[in-house]
């Protein structure tokens, strides 16, 4: 089976629309007072879920684009690694204004004390340099290779990511060690695909 490019760039603007919508449908969702008891903390709940799931996306592409017959995936990559952040920014942001409405003396102690808020708050800044240097622009700039090694951070970020989502569930921790387990194993095929220079 071989993936044209021609295809993937056809299903990209599907793609955006598919990605963008769940945003806009959990904010009239919001709105409309459909989120249940607790409308913040469930928002939150669907916003970083649906982060860490585009997430191990982004992860999986990586890895299946190396082969010949699927590298034209590495067209989306991009846009799925762009939305991954649209979506931890909303989560973030959820937080920030929605949850503490901009007390920042609280959160700065929240960050201090509550290790899965510390590793939350870890992972969305690392996130931003590879954000600012996702354009081709600043590929050329600084040099395919520095950005390479730049952009390996993300398989850092996987891991504290899901870890943050495991610290925070209370009671059933299964979702978040499934989602450890892909990005794990994600993570040691990529170390191979390495070794063996595929």
């Amino acid at each position: 089976m071989y993936l044209s490019t021609n295809f993937v760039n056809k299903i990209k603007p599907l793609l955006f629309l598919l990605l963008i919508f769940p945003s806009f449908f959990w904010f009239l969702k919001f709105i409309k007072g459909n989120f249940g008891v607790n409308p913040i903390d469930n928002l939150m709940d669907e916003l970083g879920q649906f982060s860490i799931q585009l997430l191990i996306l982004t992860l999986l592409i990586s890895s299946i684009s190396k082969f010949k017959s699927l590298r034209s995936l590495q067209n989306i990559r991009r846009m799925i690694g762009l939305f991954t952040f649209y979506y931890v920014t909303l989560h973030f942001l959820t937080y920030i204004i929605l949850d503490h409405f901009f007390n920042f003396n609280f959160i700065i102690k929240d960050v201090i004390k509550r290790p899965f808020i510390t590793l939350g708050f870890i992972s969305f800044i690392l996130l931003i340099p590879l954000v600012i240097t996702s354009t081709n622009y600043m590929i050329k700039k600084m040099t395919f290779i520095k950005w390479k090694r730049l952009h390996s951070l993300i398989y850092f970020i996987a891991p504290l990511a899901a870890i943050h989502y495991y610290l925070l569930k209370k009671a059933d921790k299964s979702e978040p060690l499934i989602y450890l387990m892909i990005i794990l194993f994600l993570l040691i095929w990529r170390i191979f695909q390495r070794l063996l220079r595929i």
